[in-house]
Formats: structure tokens, C-alpha cells, sequence
């Protein structure tokens, strides 16, 4: 930790299939060089000397992760994942309120196939909110034209662009806050698609923190061709 930035805690949700990367494998475990997507993603919180630990959030069924050398890190804790990225992550705070985390406590939340977080997002994020009131999360502004489309496919209007924002990850917040807006959302049956939208959907209003644009997630198998 440095002089700029608070402690903090992680959750990692990877309890999904990777259905459209048509592999043999959740995508978190196809390679990047001659290492996991996973672990590369991991790496990227490991060394910072602010970090309290780390929970990883796997389906049940999960026969990969045990085969990783970070499997035996002490500081990374397994918990199982939920049905949807919103269980999940719901699930991994549950976790870290067990190991002590407390509720005022920063936790980010990080996409486990987003191996490319830079390190200066990653101080950038903390020293911009660590005096936030609600938290938020990195973003990076939408470069391209956008088209609404109407229910035929044909265009019905052109956005303004400049008031729209690519969500990425890792989203920071208070703990206790954040595990009160997912579980009341999922609660009502709440559309959350991300914990800034579990946020929103509660009544805050996070803040963006402009990052790098090569954050990319995986998702397809080009996103992983040279």
C-alpha cells in the first residue's frame, strides 16, 4: 500500500461456462502464453501490498482451478459461484464478511478473463475513490458512433456518443453497501449486470474513472489471436 492508496479486498467471479469461446473449458483457464487467463488476471492484484485478500468465486463442479499453482496461495480464498455474475460476486462478499473483511472495507470486483488491467488503472481507481462516498468504477469513453436500433433492425436515431461510457472492470465499493444493493436486487428481480448497476438500481450514483482501453475482456475466441 502506498501513501495514496487504502487497503483493500477482492472478488474475482468465474463461475461461468465461456460458452461462446467454443472451448473444452471455462475461458478463465485457456492459455495466455504458457499461463491461465486466470492466472495472469490474478497477477494483477497479488503483488500490491495493499491488498487483504482474495476470493475467488467457482462453480461447484469446477475441476480446473485445483490443478494451478495459485490454488495454494494463502492468499486467495475459494468460494463457490452463483447461477449469475450477480450470485456470484454476492456470494464472494458473504465470503469475505467470514474472513473479516468489515462492512466501510473497499472491495473491487474484476472480471476473471481481464488479464490486461494495468497496474496504473489499478492505483488510478484507488486513489481516486478512496475518499468517495458511493465508489465506482474504470471506464473508458465510446470512441465509435452508436445507432439505436428499433424492433425491425433499422436504425431510428444516433445517440450522442459523448454521454456514453464503456463499463470495465475492476468496480470499487464499500462493502456493506455493495452486498446490501445486490441482495436487494436480486431480490426483486432486478436485471443487475454488473455492481455499478446493483449500485444504481439502489439509489447511488457511481463515479466513472477513465482508464486504458486495452483492459479488454475476453470473450471470443479472436479476442486470444495474436
Amino acid at each position: 500500500m502506498t501513501d495514496t492508496t487504502p487497503p483493500f479486498w477482492v472478488v474475482i467471479p468465474a463461475a461461468g461456462v465461456g460458452s461462446r469461446m467454443q472451448a473444452d473449458r471455462p475461458k478463465q483457464y485457456l492459455k495466455l502464453g504458457q499461463r491461465s487467463l486466470i492466472e495472469h488476471t490474478l497477477d494483477c492484484f497479488l503483488d500490491q501490498p495493499g491488498l487483504l485478500g482474495l476470493v475467488v468465486c467457482l462453480s461447484p463442479e469446477d475441476g480446473w482451478w485445483s490443478q494451478l499453482p495459485c490454488a495454494v496461495d494463502p492468499r486467495i480464498t475459494r468460494t463457490d459461484g452463483g447461477r449469475e455474475r450477480a450470485d456470484s460476486v454476492l456470494n464472494g462478499l458473504h465470503r469475505l464478511a467470514e474472513l473479516g473483511a468489515a462492512a466501510d472495507d473497499w472491495v473491487l470486483v474484476h472480471d476473471a478473463a481481464r488479464p490486461n488491467l494495468a497496474e496504473s488503472d489499478l492505483l488510478k481507481l484507488l486513489a481516486q475513490l478512496q475518499d468517495d462516498p458511493v465508489g465506482g468504477l474504470l471506464a473508458v469513453p465510446v470512441r465509435d458512433t452508436l445507432k439505436l436500433a428499433d424492433a425491425d433492425g433499422r436504425v431510428s436515431s444516433t445517440p450522442d456518443r459523448s454521454l456514453y461510457w464503456q463499463a470495465y472492470t475492476p468496480q470499487m465499493f464499500r462493502l456493506g453497501a455493495l452486498r446490501s444493493a445486490l441482495g436487494d436486487a436480486l431480490a426483486a428481480g432486478a436485471v443487475i449486470t454488473d455492481e455499478s448497476s446493483a449500485m444504481e438500481w439502489a439509489g447511488h450514483r457511481p463515479r466513472l474513472v477513465e482508464g486504458r482501453a486495452d483492459n479488454i475482456k475476453i470473450t471470443r475466441p479472436e479476442d486470444l489471436r495474436p
